[in-house]
């Protein structure tokens, strides 16, 4: 997946932020405590941190890198111009944050743990373990890397839209549709390219970050099976933001 050209040249690209950040009020991200990078029901590993390109060739750090940055940029502008169609200003979230180490980054009082992607919405920051995000991105591939973004990035616009709901399940799901939304909106726009395969990637990556079986549905900290996300994502992918019911 990547940005399609304009005028011959792509768009720019945000530097990576790598800052330690001290902020409450965290969303659990879609990773939440599931680590892909360890065997599914099945026994495959979903992820890996060794040096084997994915599906689509992805592998290196700087390949990485450009994908956070073009995410980034590419959720950006669509939320942008959701909120100017809506007469609404935009304020983008404030910085993209990257930690190696359990309790590097706090949110609030809370430690960040490995293995992680999260939006802390006191200070207005995404943070992920970066080790945990190039294992995902180098087994299931630069489409995962997209989703994650637009999965936290849908957090964050969900506190300035003044969006609550009484179950943690109901904001995660909100949040991969909005994900979905964003990615499909911005293929219909030209904005993004989908490339083959990379849903296929978004479907591997959505199935990594589903709950454990059992899990209740309304257990503080549940973002729904790997049925439920993939479900959500799909509608925003296909409907567009108006299957997400963000009004």
């Amino acid at each position: 997946m990547s940005p399609l050209p304009r005028g011959g040249r792509f768009w720019p690209l945000f530097a990576l932020v790598v800052t330690l950040v001290v902020a409450g009020a965290c969303f659990a991200g879609p990773g939440g405590e599931e680590d892909p990078t360890q065997p599914d029901d099945s026994g495959t590993p979903v992820a890996t941190g060794t040096a084997q390109a994915g599906a689509d060739g992805t592998m290196t750090v700087e390949e990485f890198e450009q994908d956070i940055q073009s995410a980034v940029r590419a959720a950006e502008l669509y939320w942008s111009g959701e909120f100017r169609e809506a007469g609404q200003r935009f304020q983008r979230v404030g910085r993209i944050t990257a930690y190696e180490r359990d309790g590097e980054i706090e949110c609030g009082s809370q430690p960040l743990p490995r293995n992680n992607a999260v939006y802390c919405s006191e200070g207005d920051f995404i943070a992920y373990d970066i080790n945990w995000a190039v294992a995902a991105f180098r087994q299931i591939g630069d489409a995962f890397l997209y989703y994650l973004l637009g999965h936290e990035y849908a957090h964050g616009v969900q506190i300035r839209l003044g969006i609550r709901y009484e179950f943690t399940i109901e904001q995660e799901l909100q949040a991969d549709c909005m994900a979905g939304a964003y990615i499909g909106d911005s293929e219909r726009a030209q904005a993004l390219s989908v490339q083959d395969g990379d849903l296929d990637e978004l479907a591997a990556g959505l199935r990594a970050v589903a709950d454990d079986p059992g899990q209740p549905w309304f257990a503080e900290g549940a973002h729904g099976t790997a049925k439920q996300r993939t479900d959500a994502f799909f509608a925003g992918y296909r409907g567009s933001i108006e299957a997400c019911e963000l009004g």
